[in-house]
């Protein structure tokens, strides 16, 4: 009976939180690399807590607030030239390929955005990473304003890399109790992300936004709004995103980038094992939680019947799962939920099965995902389960092959579909105000299939280049699609967006920064080791520079490394000179070709007052060359350049005056060279909101209030 209760309980804290947000006027009363920081839950209690508490709440105040919104709107519009803002992000939509295939009339919606209002390229942002890009979109400002410069940064004090967007960290204290360690708040997560965006600085004048996976967001901000958070979401293990692979194949080489192979005993028909967790968040050892699972094999059909927790799914081969809510426990009642799909590659002869990262669940969020709290709940009851990790597709089980080219689309045309409905579904109800979605399948399905497009690419060796070089087209093709069915929905007051963070480049060769650094003698390392461990490995009485990351490169600066070496001040200044000259027009030693256009003094380049955070060199890489994969993560050995031979081909991380983005609007646009970080100011000029003083970015168009 008390079971029933508790679970009566939850049901229905889950349900009147949905129903009472499914009653607030969504826009109808005013009309986004490795592993992150450490995990920590909210148990599934105090979610459910808060959400009954948050429905009642709103259930109570709602005639009253409903009010509040329609005297306040009458106020709100009166100075917007525009009732609605539609914003599609297309991640990645480079403006080049755009060109050829709007030539060949293969992008009908496009040409005809083009023919009434405008096509231009959009300047992005240096470095031109997602991350950075996205923050200026949103911000209007520049990275020295904002302080996101690339995916990963160094902890100064240990050299150790770490995630530049959001720090994530259990609650400060804790009640012990023998072997367990009950949290006694709530846990701790801080967007590193500066300065407010537009959708916050709209709501301060009463007007609605909606936001849907627009990168860097996370963790969600308040506003007068919903947000569903994207990039640097992590997954349920407290990482950028972790396969795991299960096989019965034994394998010399069992260790796999961004995931986790486990061999399978089989006993007949049948196999036993678990998949891992996230580490128990409330025991003081912290163990790695497990979820049992058996598989009952069926060769004739090629399937698979997965039994785990309460629920048993048919897997057939070929094909992934729906999403599986996967329930974790930690101990006194505690439980975790996640939600994975299930991709059965082959029954025999030996039985190989993928399960994606462990998404958070969006029905029973760990950590706050959405604002508000219960938006990605109603999301979830209304449209069904979705991926809410950052980096929901993933690329590395494609470079590793364990995913092949077609079970990899699948997966981000799973994704798409999730996508798309979330966001025609948030447009009908945005009926004033700003409704901005960010879609990545562009992004992710150019990374990786972009050797195909290009004949000197190493990566396509044993593969169907005929097949797959219709991949990219098809996919612009089918976004033009996309942009059609927005456009069926708009009037005349309404303002569309297409536009596009970055453009892209072949990925042809790496160029290992820290092996350059080391050969010149800037860099040196430990005696008898070979530089694959960082930061263990480097010599730092001895080192003047290294790199890390995308596009950085950091002097060992005396007084802000922990064991600087270089002087601030004119010795950092020669120090920095020498490396750009020696640097800009660095020729491939193979084939003579230039891999480093230039070099830039970040102080030259950004402005304000997180200016000293940044790298104090960026790398203008050329097209075909970008940061080997070791070089990202601090790694000394190897050569200088390598062929790049995993399917990630296709890439953006090198000098920005290369891979614009796009610019589609269907109202003219009057500023020359428009740029991503005048975005912001536009749709502020849009809706009659007066521009800050401090934002970089200028408005992009003439507009006339509608009175």
């Amino acid at each position: 009976m008390m079971a029933w209760r508790v679970n009566h309980l939850r049901r229905s804290a889950i349900v009147a939180a949905v129903v009472a947000f499914a009653a607030l006027p969504v826009g109808e009363a005013s009309a986004y690399i490795g592993p992150g920081a450490g995990f920590a839950f909210l148990s599934s209690f105090l979610i459910l807590l808060s959400s009954l508490l948050l429905a009642v709440f709103f259930l109570l105040t709602w005639p009253f607030r409903a009010l509040l919104r329609w005297l306040r709107s009458r106020k709100s519009y009166r100075k917007a030239a525009v009732e609605r803002l539609v914003i599609v992000g297309l991640d990645g939509l480079d403006p080049d390929l755009c060109e050829q295939l709007l030539a060949q009339g293969r992008l009908p919606h496009l040409a005809r955005l083009r023919a009434s209002g405008t096509f231009t390229k959009l300047q992005t942002t240096f470095p031109p990473i997602s991350p950075v890009a996205w923050s200026s979109f949103s911000t209007g400002i520049n990275p020295g304003r904002h302080n996101i410069y690339d995916f990963l940064t160094r902890d100064p004090r240990t050299y150790m890399l770490k995630l530049s967007s959001a720090e994530i960290a259990g609650p400060a204290r804790h009640l012990s109790i023998g072997k367990y360690k009950i949290p006694l708040g709530k846990p701790r997560c801080t967007l590193l992300r500066k300065s407010q965006p537009f959708w916050k600085l709209l709501g301060q004048h009463g007007i609605f936004s909606t936001v849907l996976r627009v990168p860097i967001t996370f963790p969600p901000e308040q506003f007068y709004g919903v947000q569903l958070s994207a990039m640097c979401v992590p997954d349920l293990r407290g990482t950028q995103g972790s396969f795991t692979w299960y096989t019965t194949k034994v394998e010399s080489d069992a260790e796999h980038t961004g995931g986790t192979r486990i061999l399978l005993q089989p006993d007949g028909n049948r196999i036993v094992s678990s998949l891992p967790g996230p580490r128990n968040p409330i025991t003081k050892a912290g163990e790695e939680l497990k979820a049992p699972f058996s598989l009952t094999l069926h060769d004739e059909s090629q399937t698979a019947d997965l039994q785990i927790g309460d629920s048993t799914i048919r897997l057939r081969q070929g094909a992934y799962s729906d999403w599986v809510t996967i329930s974790f426990k930690a101990g006194l009642g505690v439980k975790v939920s996640g939600i994975a799909r299930f991709y059965l590659k082959s029954v025999s002869p030996h039985v190989s099965l993928y399960v994606s990262p462990i998404n958070i669940d969006p029905e029973r969020p760990a950590i706050p995902i959405s604002h508000p709290l219960v938006y990605s709940i109603y999301l979830s009851k209304l449209l069904g389960k979705f991926s809410t990790l950052g980096l929901a597709e993933d690329t590395w089980a494609l470079n590793e092959r364990i995913l092949d080219e077609d079970s990899f689309l699948s997966q981000c045309s799973l994704i798409h579909e999730e996508r798309e409905r979330m966001f025609f579904s948030a447009l009908s109800k945005t009926r004033r105000g700003v409704c901005a979605c960010v879609f990545d399948m562009t992004d992710r399905v150019q990374h990786m299939f972009y050797r195909f497009n290009d004949q000197d690419h190493p990566a396509t060796a044993g593969l169907d280049v005929e097949r797959y070089r219709r991949v990219i087209p098809e996919m612009y093709e089918q976004m033009d699609g996309l942009v059609g069915r927005v456009m069926q929905q708009l009037d005349e007051r309404t303002v569309l967006m297409v536009m596009s963070d970055h453009g892209f480049k072949s990925f042809r060769k790496g160029v290992n920064l820290n092996a350059w650094l080391r050969r010149e003698g800037y860099l040196a390392l430990k005696p008898g080791v070979d530089g694959k461990a960082w930061p263990q490995d480097v010599d730092w009485s001895r080192t003047r520079a290294f790199s890390i990351g995308l596009n950085g490169l950091y002097l060992n600066l005396k007084g802000r490394e922990a064991k600087g070496l270089v002087q601030p001040g004119e010795e950092a200044t020669a120090l920095k000179r020498e490396l750009i000259q020696k640097l800009t027009g660095l020729p491939d030693e193979e084939n003579g070709e230039v891999a480093i256009r230039e070099l830039f003094d970040a102080q030259s380049i950004y402005s304000g007052p997180y200016r000293d955070n940044a790298p104090d060199l960026l790398v203008g890489y050329n097209a075909g060359y970008r940061v080997s994969w070791d070089s990202v993560i601090g790694k000394v050995h190897g050569p200088i350049f390598e062929e790049n031979r995993k399917s990630w081909s296709g890439d953006h991380c090198i000098d920005p005056r290369l891979v614009p983005g796009v610019l589609f609007c269907n109202r003219p646009i009057t500023a020359a060279n428009p740029a991503i970080i005048d975005i912001a100011p536009t749709v502020l000029m849009l809706f009659g909101v007066d521009v800050p003083a401090y934002m970089d970015g200028k408005p992009l168009m003439a507009c006339q209030s509608k009175t």
